[in-house]
């Protein structure tokens, strides 16, 4: 069954690359030393240096596989000369084309690809480029959202496409305990991918504001209040928070470019202001008003009530869906 592990694995987990640096060295080492694949996320400028820093500090906590998630969105050629160069086990992309050219030249380091879709046409492209798994994100998920189908639909359609191939379908967007992951495997999927959960961890470099959020709230909305400027064009699905909900109808000529600055964090090595409906989540270095800060979370929020480690995150998943399966379908 699915929890038997994926991508040379030891269980069919993935942690999703959780921006802006929220999957640091310590959840990423975690969830590799779990068994399952933890995913730093390298940041959305070119910074080759502090990524490979970035891996050698993973590395000292860890000496079992993980991998990088690359915003394609962002500049990104140096980022990946790095991760091909470290040849980590594997190379996750998002918001972008996955061509033939960055498969072969991942596979020729060693390293194997795994893109994120949200639609049939974009996993049509990563099974022709020669992929070595697929994650398919559902209009369930927290964070940036590719596309509109929900998890449910939208999965069988892939694995269907991705047919005897021997190309994984990673099921992400909503899924936070043993129930999901074994519904995902229902419809044919072969791991799961998590992020909200992996957000509510001890080990994430969240800040213990927006964790206590995830577990205190329990609705989201879709929406692309925040982070126009920088990256337009970029829905979202965030924490209705009291601050999201006063402004949910911001004015679509409206953006971060002209508000206030109401915090500074240090992300990936860098001073940054933070302006009102920036993208930016608050980390453990934020501060300032971190309420009118966007909290992004999926669906299944309202399923998490307590902050985990990574490791009793994935036994909890591991051995819910072993049971479940042994209980209700034999």
């Amino acid at each position: 069954m699915g929890w038997r592990g994926i991508l040379g694995f030891e269980y069919g987990i993935v942690q999703a690359p959780l921006g802006p640096d929220i999957s640091g060295p310590h959840l990423v080492a975690a969830v590799a030393n779990a068994g399952a694949l933890g995913l730093l996320r390298a940041p959305d400028w070119e910074s080759p240096d502090y990524l490979r820093e970035l891996i050698k500090k993973t590395r000292t906590l860890t000496d079992k596989p993980f991998g990088v998630g690359v915003v394609l969105a962002f500049p990104c050629e140096e980022n990946l000369k790095v991760i091909l160069d470290e040849k980590v086990a594997v190379l996750q992309i998002y918001w972008g084309d996955c061509t033939r050219e960055l498969v072969t030249k991942a596979h020729s380091a060693g390293v194997k690809v795994v893109p994120q879709v949200g639609n049939v046409n974009a996993a049509k492209q990563a099974i022709d480029a020669c992929v070595d798994g697929i994650i398919v994100q559902g209009h369930e998920a927290g964070g940036h959202v590719i596309g509109q189908d929900g998890l449910i639909s939208l999965v069988p359609r892939v694995v269907d496409l991705v047919g005897d191939r021997g190309i994984p379908v990673i099921a992400a967007g909503g899924i936070v305990d043993a129930r999901g992951y074994v519904a995902a495997l229902a419809l044919g999927a072969q791991g799961v991918c998590l992020g909200t959960r992996f957000l509510a961890t001890e080990e994430s470099y969240a800040h213990p504001t927006y964790k206590r959020k995830l577990v205190e709230l329990d609705e989201t909305e879709y929406t692309d209040v925040f982070g126009r400027a920088r990256w337009p064009g970029a829905p979202h699905r965030v924490l209705q928070t009291p601050f999201f909900k006063d402004w949910r109808s911001l004015p679509a000529h409206e953006s971060e470019a002209n508000q206030p600055v109401i915090g500074h964090s240090t992300i990936h090595g860098m001073e940054k202001e933070i302006r009102r409906f920036a993208g930016t989540v608050p980390n453990m270095t934020t501060a300032g008003d971190l309420e009118s800060m966007v909290m992004y979370a999926g669906q299944g929020v309202g399923l998490i009530k307590e902050i985990l480690s990574a490791g009793e995150v994935i036994k909890r998943l591991v051995e819910g869906a072993q049971l479940i399966i042994q209980q209700n379908f034999k």
